[in-house]
């Protein structure tokens, strides 16, 4: 039966709903997986994804905290695709701009491999220490230099007496459950310092919910946020809101933020959940059902046809979808996974077991569709598929209304 938590971590304040269950996903969707044995038997865990009425948050109510094991075995950049690069570049040049970070010191939480921190010293002629345990230290950004301290350990109340004038956290806060014990340790660490200014980026649900997008649901993303959500988070953590925005094809979702001088507490603090998506929530299982046989007979089509699909994308999109449709790589017609990323090629996907390889090896393999599982990347996968002297269709994962 579905679990219902009894307070929101969120907000504490009401029960959460479930609407969207998966008995079975990989527990990691990022790591590094040698062998296709170790692929196949990977450790699963269960998503019951529950919503909050009081504050719109969505939390998965199964996560398993224990079977967590982030260390440099994960291997999340997307630092090697030039769309992505493009992004990261604008972002932190507006995020200087925006919130005078020149000559300041920072402070990332979840740095990754580092790429954004070292971006934001080399640019803006800061300092900073970044925190994550899966941090390389063989792959130091030269970027940043020396003004950059790498901690391979999970920020926590260990590290708040580590002050910083700008605090980043990209990425992260959706892998934490309690994200308001977490926001508020953050919030404690700044103490008086009011003129921190805080900047935290996470997936955005509302789009995920809007496109129906399983895609995007795994099981090491216990916490999903729309706008209303982080800001409630936010203001009941002692933070005043400065904004809030969406960006990256409205896949991620901003917040801007400075410590108050007085913090808000139960109803005033709260924005009322959007009703629209209360009530595309209540479709969300069906729609996603739907949506993921007709992907499930697009590839055992093609395949009985003697067709080839790989899909393009070997991080946590492409882990949630073949596992979605139960692509196991030896009942399945999909055999490959291709990723730009030199660190992932040679590894299995968790879970289904498609080896990982690089689009060079398409110059032989020679698909006949390629499935990319982020549509922002279409015309990247194109170009690098014609370097190969390949011409094939590349269908967007959210296209699934071309498949009848």
């Amino acid at each position: 039966m579905p679990q219902i938590l009894s307070t929101c971590p969120n907000c504490r304040r009401e029960a959460v709903e479930p609407f969207y269950s998966v008995e079975s996903v990989p527990v990691h969707s990022v790591m590094l997986v040698p062998t296709q044995e170790e692929a196949l038997h990977f450790p699963s865990g269960k998503i019951t994804l529950g919503h909050c009425r009081a504050c719109g948050f969505i939390t998965n109510s199964s996560f398993d905290e224990s079977k967590m094991k982030y260390s440099p075995k994960c291997e999340e950049t997307q630092g090697f695709s030039a769309t992505f690069q493009a992004f990261h570049q604008r972002l932190t040049e507006d995020l200087i701009d925006r919130c005078d970070v020149r000559n300041k010191t920072v402070l990332e939480i979840g740095c990754g491999k580092g790429e954004f921190i070292s971006m934001l010293c080399a640019m803006g002629g800061n300092r900073g220490v970044g925190f994550d345990p899966a941090f390389v230290p063989q792959r130091r950004p030269e970027k940043g230099g020396d003004a950059v301290k790498f901690i391979q350990d999970f920020y926590s109340d260990k590290y708040t007496s580590v002050t910083a004038d700008f605090v980043a956290c990209k990425m992260t806060l959706e892998h934490i459950p309690d994200t308001l014990r977490f926001v508020s340790m953050v919030r404690r660490a700044i103490g008086n310092n009011l003129h921190t200014t805080v900047f935290f980026q996470v997936p955005d649900m509302k789009r995920v919910i809007a496109d129906v997008a399983f895609w995007d649901i795994y099981h090491e993303h216990c916490s999903y946020f729309n706008a209303g959500s982080l800001r409630n988070l936010f203001v009941m953590a002692g933070f005043d809101v400065i904004d809030v925005w969406s960006d990256y094809d409205d896949q991620y979702l901003m917040i801007t933020a400075r410590p108050a001088k007085e913090s808000l507490s139960g109803a005033k603090a709260l924005v009322a959940a959007s009703i629209d998506e209360g009530r595309s929530i209540s479709t969300f299982a069906s729609e996603a059902d739907r949506r993921i046989r007709c992907w499930k007979s697009m590839v055992d089509r093609q395949s009985q046809d003697g067709q080839r699909i790989v899909i393009w994308g070997s991080g946590s999109k492409g882990v949630a979808f073949l596992s979605a449709l139960g692509e196991d790589v030896d009942q399945g017609g999909i055999k490959y996974a291709v990723d730009i990323n030199p660190f992932r090629t040679g590894y299995f996907m968790p879970g289904t077991g498609q080896e990982i390889v690089d689009p060079a090896f398409l110059s032989t393999y020679r698909p006949d569709a390629v499935i990319a599982m982020n549509s922002i990347y279409t015309s990247e996968i194109q170009s690098e598929l014609r370097r190969y002297g390949l011409i094939v269709p590349v269908l967007p994962i959210e296209a699934v209304e071309m498949l009848a």
